[in-house]
């Protein structure tokens, strides 16, 4: 199955009006954070389903999906990278997450960062070190932060908290608010697992916190306890 199949199937998918919608939705407009980026029309699930059909694709050919100008290429091309890492060795997982590492400026939305950063990022930095991820917290990059964030998920699933904290921390005056999201979603799933660490981490910290984040993070909580902390009544 070459490229050229995969780019057929991909055309067979596309839908123009879905696409308008999709550009709406992805804030594609000049100054907005997906400013240029175009989008064939082709649905979420449609994507994974050919994900699967493909999922023997080389590595050349999914980084030539990668530098795709369609944003559905480019989401296409991380499904396959997170497949064949979760399924290969361990050196050809270091050949994927540099591959991933090197093409960093085409994971460019948010769902391309969702869809990539926790299973790729997250899985090959928890037995690592965390270096990289101390980088990107201070990219200029929105998406790289994002990714800085995202890949704490592998490592919240394992019950380790400390990236996340860190994170928090670091992105408290964030201008983003993408960030605010993505943040207050990782510190939201720490509470789900382990609400008195969650909340330890909130008294020190909620009063800083942008709104979002804030609101993010509590979702979960009890009504009552949800409305303290949005009005400021904890200790």
């Amino acid at each position: 199955m070459s490229l050229e199949d995969i780019q057929t199937e991909l055309k067979r998918h596309s839908d123009p009006a879905h696409a308008a919608a999709l550009q709406r939705f992805f804030k594609t407009a000049p100054g907005q954070y997906g400013a240029g980026d175009v989008f064939r029309g082709i649905r979420v699930p449609a994507i994974r389903a050919i994900a699967r059909k493909y999922r023997h694709t080389g590595l050349a050919d999914i980084e030539a999906l990668q530098h795709s100008r369609f944003h559905e290429d480019r989401l296409l091309a991380l499904l396959l990278l997170v497949a064949r890492y979760q399924t290969s060795e361990t050196a050809a997982q270091q050949q994927i997450y540099r591959m991933y590492c090197n093409n960093l400026r085409w994971i460019n939305n948010w769902d391309l960062v969702d869809a990539s950063a926790p299973y790729i990022v997250g899985h090959h930095l928890y037995a690592r070190g965390k270096k990289p991820l101390r980088k990107w917290l201070r990219s200029k990059n929105l998406w790289e932060r994002r990714i800085a964030v995202m890949a704490g998920f592998y490592f919240i699933r394992q019950n380790r908290f400390d990236v996340t904290f860190a994170a928090a921390s670091v992105l408290l005056d964030d201008p983003e608010d993408l960030i605010h999201k993505a943040v207050g979603w990782m510190l939201r799933e720490i509470g789900k697992r382990d609400r008195a660490a969650l909340e330890a981490f909130l008294r020190s910290h909620y009063d800083r916190m942008p709104r979002t984040m804030l609101r993010y993070a509590i979702e979960k909580f009890p009504e009552a306890l949800r409305r303290r902390y949005l009005r400021g009544e904890i200790a």
